[in-house]
């Protein structure tokens, strides 16, 4: 006894993966720290990893969701995330304690100093995922359990951070025993240079932020809608048009199985043969059976390509079949990625434009598989009661209805349910299958008062052209020509070309086409993010007015989120990668969160000196001096957690081996390479080009303590 179309399998391999991909992050992570501050600031950090953990999963079950695939990136995207709160706290106690402040005391300011800079750093990551909640259709029902689970074990690491921190650093802080030595090195030589010539190096960026999305439109790979996933299994569509009995469907779909049991890389094959119900509208009317295959482990074959492509070979010279391979969808259902709907008041003129439509892609050679939707050739014959001979016999309507039912469907006379079954089976009347015929339906007869009644005096037979599947939009019929693409061919680059040709294509009077499928997908996912990431910057840009109270220092913040896109291009180049609508735009948003930590605690370190009466340049270096490490160590870990998965790498530290190009990867390397690139250009900028626009946008400004001095002496007689 075996199992078929058994995913269980997968699904727990697919977890394993990411529950692994978690321990590996979490272990990643706590090594930099432990080599940065040491083995007691370390353990107190790396404890807001599984305490932050603990308490978002629990809110998670409080809230009634459960644990899946999107839930575990989301902890492994935010285990870098989750100890920059106790990283700043705990290294603003340790440079106190170098100072020679007690380890309680030194605890206490820094939880009283950071408390500001904690705060608004956790409420703008907040306020970046936040808009993803609001996200509609499937494509947000699937992706809401990141922003859920984002918020609630940040706003749990919020609480570590500034409660639990301190509290562990009073009780077990301990002086660092190495000494501390100042001196200036190679980056600081480079901020020294930066500020001397901060114009230069905001022209440079600005350069950079016009420059890199343009070489990446030219010599990028384009635009995607959902990162292409190595499916498990795939599906062959067969065609044939005729009046074809269910023998022979049946024939023709075995002469298709048979050309691809020999083939090494299908473990098991199914079939099904006639009419394809529940499929939905991406099955094609003049589909006569589809075979859906399993595939062997994805280590131990050919890609799916491969392997599709020569079922399409195998299949080619089939006389009077036309063979689809088909690999399932990575994201949400959208049928083929090429689709063009055409609509009219009037719908005998749809076929003929549809034929255009289909001639144009014929015209294309990386588009295969069309589909034209109109109806298989045949006859419908249409039967019409003639009332005014019905009322002359004296003859129901229901009892030609009734004989007619006899010849065609069968007449159900009631209902039967077996002692062993729930269901109800129905009972059915009509003639054996020689019976049913044309030539039966005339020889029938209905009772009528007067005695029997040929049914051809009161029934009119008349032929009609089949008609199929009839499709509605607002009320006006439409025809959907459909098509798939070549491998490594992509849909915008196609779709920008076809709809070109079809502005010069006279479709017929009233006619009207869009596009359709993906590419109505991609335009709204694109809408929303686009408007979700504006959104993000708002709230981003009022949680830091109301930290800063300068409008100068929240747009040199926002400006770093905005520069922080050029990173993302750079590393789409450099992973050869598409730009995928969803995810590397979810790993933009999420970039907008983590990028704007460092430049807060940056800037309110400057304008701290800067109140303390320091000079602006000097102001400058001494912020970099201070807060490089924090910025580095906050940088790092968020890297680190999910830089395995973007470079598809997955290290099993169970079973001491290593998957590269794992399917549980390829699911998220988009978001994670746009969160490592963009983040790791991110921190130069920080760094380097915070401090330079310091020195062109801030004004110099009094200290506090001379403002109290002037108001405090008395004005002169």
């Amino acid at each position: 006894v075996g199992f078929s179309q058994d995913k269980s399998t997968d699904i727990r391999r697919l977890l394993d993966d990411l529950q692994n991909s978690v321990l590996i992050a979490v272990l990643l992570v706590f090594v930099v720290i432990l080599w940065a501050l040491g083995f007691r600031a370390s353990s107190m950090i790396g404890l807001a990893i599984p305490t932050s953990f603990l308490m978002g999963i629990l809110w998670l079950s409080l809230a009634g969701l459960t644990v899946n695939i999107v839930v575990l990136f989301s902890l492994i995207l935010a285990v870098g995330m989750l100890v920059d709160d106790a990283i700043i706290v705990a290294e603003f106690a340790e440079r106190r304690m170098e100072e020679g402040v007690p380890p309680p005391l030194a605890y206490t300011m820094a939880a009283k100093r950071m408390a500001g800079p904690v705060f608004a750093a956790t409420a703008t990551r907040v306020a970046a995922f936040s808009p993803l909640l609001f996200w509609p259709g499937v494509v947000g029902e699937f992706m809401k359990y990141m922003p859920i689970t984002l918020i609630a074990t940040l706003s749990a690491s919020l609480i570590f951070s500034l409660l639990f921190t301190p509290t562990l650093g009073s009780l077990f802080g301990r002086p660092p025993k190495r000494e501390t030595t100042r001196t200036d090195g190679l980056y600081m030589r480079i901020v020294g240079r930066a500020v001397d010539h901060p114009k230069t190096v905001l022209a440079i960026t600005v350069v950079l932020l016009v420059a890199v999305p343009q070489i990446y439109a030219r010599f990028g790979n384009g635009v995607i809608f959902f990162p292409e996933v190595e499916p498990d299994y795939g599906l062959v569509h067969v065609h044939a048009r005729g009046n074809l009995s269910l023998e022979e469907k049946n024939l023709a779909v075995g002469a298709v199985e048979k050309r691809l049991l020999g083939m090494p890389e299908l473990k098991r094959v199914y079939t099904r043969v006639g009419e394809q119900k529940g499929g939905g509208g991406d099955v094609a009317e003049d589909v006569v059976g589809v075979i859906q295959f399993e595939m062997v482990d994805w280590r131990e074959r050919r890609p799916a390509k491969a392997v599709l492509e020569e079922i399409r070979a195998r299949t080619a010279d089939m006389p009077g079949l036309e063979v689809e391979p088909r690999k399932p969808q990575a994201g949400p259902p959208t049928g083929k990625p090429l689709q063009i709907r055409l609509s009219a008041a009037d719908p005998d003129k749809l076929p003929a434009a549809a034929a255009k439509v289909a001639e144009l892609f014929g015209r294309h050679p990386e588009i295969v598989d069309v589909d034209d939707a109109r109806p298989l050739p045949g006859i419908d014959w249409r039967l019409e009661v003639k009332r005014s001979e019905v009322a002359k016999y004296g003859v129901s309507i229901g009892t030609v209805g009734a004989a007619v039912q006899l010849v065609t469907n069968g007449l159900k006379l009631t209902e039967y349910r077996p002692a062993d079954s729930t269901d109800s089976v129905d009972i059915v009347l009509r003639f054996p299958p020689e019976r049913r015929t044309l030539a039966t339906l005339d020889e029938l007869r209905v009772n009528g008062p007067n005695g029997a009644v040929p049914i051809g005096n009161v029934m009119e037979r008349k032929p009609a052209p089949r008609v199929g599947r009839l499709d509605r939009v607002d009320g006006e019929r439409v025809l959907t020509v459909s098509a798939n693409l070549r491998e490594g061919v992509q849909a915008t680059d196609v779709q920008e070309a076809v709809t070109k040709e079809l502005a010069g294509v006279d479709l017929g009077p009233g006619v009207r086409w869009k596009l359709k499928g993906e590419d109505e997908e991609r335009r709204k996912a694109s809408a929303f993010l686009g408007k979700a990431f504006g959104t993000a910057l708002f709230l981003i840009f009022a949680v830091l007015l109301a930290q800063f109270g300068r409008f100068t220092s929240v747009a040199l913040v926002l400006s770093a989120v905005v520069f922080s896109t050029i990173g993302v291009f750079l590393g789409l180049l450099a992973q050869d990668l598409s730009f995928s609508v969803v995810m590397s735009g979810i790993g933009i948003i999420a970039l907008a969160g983590v990028v704007v930590n460092n430049n807060i605690v940056l800037i309110d370190t400057f304008d701290r000196l800067m109140a303390e009466g320091w000079e602006k340049r000097a102001a400058a270096l001494e912020t970099c001096r201070e807060r490089a490490r924090p910025v580095v160590l906050t940088a790092v870990t968020a890297i680190l957690g999910v830089l395995p998965i973007a470079f598809g790498v997955n290290p099993d530290l169970i079973a001491r081996e290593t998957t590269i190009g794992a399917p549980s990867t390829q699911w998220w390397i988009h978001l994670s390479g746009a969160i490592v690139f963009g983040l790791a250009f991110a921190t130069v900028l920080t760094l380097v080009v915070t401090p330079s626009a310091l020195m062109v946008f801030t004004r110099r400004r009094r200290p506090k303590s001379a403002d109290l001095a002037v108001a405090a002496t008395p004005p002169s007689s």
